[in-house]
């Protein structure tokens, strides 16, 4: 059985996310560009391989899907013909930015670890693919 990754996207910043084993908890994993996302994907899939991946759908509560799922859409299909045997899942990530910024204020973070963008990513990443976990076993 092979890993369960949650992406957070971004055009500047990737957040990375892996799920434990037993997929119970998700960890942060890092903040990559987007191309060396992929890369480390083929990291993670050569070492453990590669089951699922979860990731961020940008959905605007007043429109719907816009520009930024567009290019969240591109990303996607890079990884499905990169991983042609992953199960691509996209969760909905309302709010998981803001939930990130939450939790690192609340963690008691300097105010300079909290502007570095790419905390922020790898938070949101774990958030997506956490939400999926807990989703699977409910």
């Amino acid at each position: 059985m092979g890993r369960t990754v949650g992406i957070d996207y971004g055009t500047r910043r990737v957040g990375l996310a892996v799920a434990d084993p037993l997929e119970l908890f998700a960890q942060g994993h890092g903040t990559f560009s987007p191309d060396d996302a992929v890369s480390e994907l083929d990291s993670i899939a050569a070492t453990d391989g590669l089951d699922v991946v979860v990731i961020g759908w940008p959905l605007d509560p007043d429109t719907g899907e816009g520009p930024m799922t567009d290019r969240v859409q591109q990303y996607i299909s890079r990884i499905a013909n990169r991983f042609p045997d992953a199960v691509i899942v996209k969760w909905d990530e309302t709010n998981t930015s803001r939930e990130a910024a939450e939790r690192l204020l609340g963690s008691g973070a300097k105010r300079k670890k909290r502007r570095e963008k790419g905390i922020l990513d790898r938070i949101a990443a774990t958030i997506i693919l956490q939400e999926y976990l807990d989703a699977q076993k409910a």
